[in-house]
């Protein structure tokens, strides 16, 4: 499915979209608040201030992708590949990240994450 046609769907009141492949795909800003895209191929996609509230991406591939500024908050992240994400100034509040192949403590090493807000609250400060 085209980024163009998900769109539409979306617009017209469709949610889940599942097991997409829309690796390297235009997504800055867009809405997709409660959309449902587990197990979907998002590498190296650009969703950096998008508004992901919500959304279902368990076991999603998001390894390269750009989430800085993204709306992530309340977001099921489950099992998800975060490696090499950048998520500066994301909000990740009580997002779920368990099981992610990278965990809270490794994000740190692994993802970009200056000025995230974390799952617990909290703001990661700039290094």
């Amino acid at each position: 499915m085209k980024v163009d046609e998900l769109l539409r769907r979306y617009q017209a009141g469709e949610r889940d979209f599942v097991l997409l492949s829309l690796r390297r795909s235009e997504l800055s800003g867009i809405d997709l608040y409660h959309i449902n895209l587990s197990g979907s191929d998002l590498r190296g996609s650009d969703l950096s201030q998008a508004n992901l509230t919500g959304a279902r991406l368990r076991r999603s591939d998001l390894s390269w992708a750009n989430l800085c500024g993204a709306n992530l908050s309340g977001a099921d992240l489950g099992s998800c590949d975060l490696r090499a994400a950048d998520l500066r100034e994301a909000n990740l509040q009580h997002a779920n990240l368990e099981h992610a192949k990278v965990t809270p403590e490794q994000l740190a090493e692994a993802a970009d994450l200056d000025g995230a807000i974390l799952p617990d609250g909290e703001t990661r400060e700039s290094s």
